[in-house]
């Protein structure tokens, strides 16, 4: 089996995140021009390579990486960086990586953590993500937070991913989830153009439909950073997660709220308003 690992300047991330993938012979860091030591890192990991490409947007490098790389193995696991994924896991993935298995893909979910806590609460857990595919039956779509379309059918695995999210500190989320919330707002314009899942999607067996389509559906209400955050607090309970959770909470409503802005900007653009 290979692995993908898609990097940006992770030189704080990367050797951890190499040194839990040594059960692979083949792992591909596909990197967006890092400025820092990634790729030297890297390249000190005898069972791994890598390939580099300037980043344009998530479905378009992602699809870039499974149309022309040229993996050794005919299943490929897709992390992180700040993913981990523990001896267990491991062994249930390589066990599921089959050449003679029935599947296509394979999802699974991921436990989120924030100040030593995992945020069980506060996050949309569980969330399940094809992460482990073959690469000729999977295309992305979306610039941000891509859906994943297998050709074939997708089985479910018992492990979790574990995601360190806030592993740079505040400041790198804050920078990384303003380039996220730029994507977002142009997803929510074509949205509001006319550009919508079918409804039907809230009732598909796949998750990642699912959840696509239920954003569509977020992206037309009013007041989406207050909603959002009342979501977390009082339906998902995230108080639970005690400090770390109510922070969550606070950051994604935030985030919701960078969202709103640019979208408004973009509109007054197209109008050709000043902004």
């Amino acid at each position: 089996m290979s692995v993908l690992v898609l990097t940006k300047n992770e030189e704080s991330n990367i050797a951890a995140c190499l040194e839990c993938l040594r059960f692979s012979d083949d792992v591909v860091v596909f990197d967006s021009l890092s400025d820092d030591r990634t790729t030297e890192i890297a390249r000190g990991f005898s069972n791994t390579r890598v390939v580099e490409r300037p980043f344009d947007n998530w479905s378009s490098h992602q699809n870039w990486a499974v149309s022309n790389i040229e993996f050794r193995h005919p299943w490929v696991l897709y992390v992180d960086a700040d993913e981990r994924i523990d001896a267990d896991f491991a062994a249930e993935i390589m066990a599921a990586a089959d050449p003679q298995a029935a599947e296509s893909a394979f999802r699974m979910r991921r436990k989120d953590f924030f100040q030593g806590t995992w945020l069980k609460r506060a996050q949309l857990y569980p969330t399940w993500f094809v992460r482990l595919f073959r690469p000729e039956k999977i295309r992305y779509e979306r610039l941000v937070n891509p859906v994943a379309h297998v050709d074939g059918p997708t089985g479910e695995l018992r492990g979790h991913i574990m995601h360190y999210p806030f592993s740079k500190g505040l400041v790198h989320w804050f920078e990384r989830h303003n380039s996220y919330s730029t994507f977002e707002a142009q997803e929510l314009i074509k949205v509001l153009a006319g550009k919508r899942r079918p409804v039907r999607g809230v009732f598909s067996r796949d998750p990642s439909v699912r959840r696509a389509t239920l954003k569509d559906i977020f992206f037309r209400l009013p007041f989406r950073p207050q909603i959002k955050w009342a979501y977390y607090i009082f339906w998902r309970r995230a108080f639970l997660d005690g400090q770390a959770g109510m922070t969550y909470a606070r950051l994604q409503a935030i985030y919701e709220s960078m969202i709103t802005f640019k979208v408004r900007e973009l509109q007054r653009q197209e109008r050709g308003e000043s902004i």
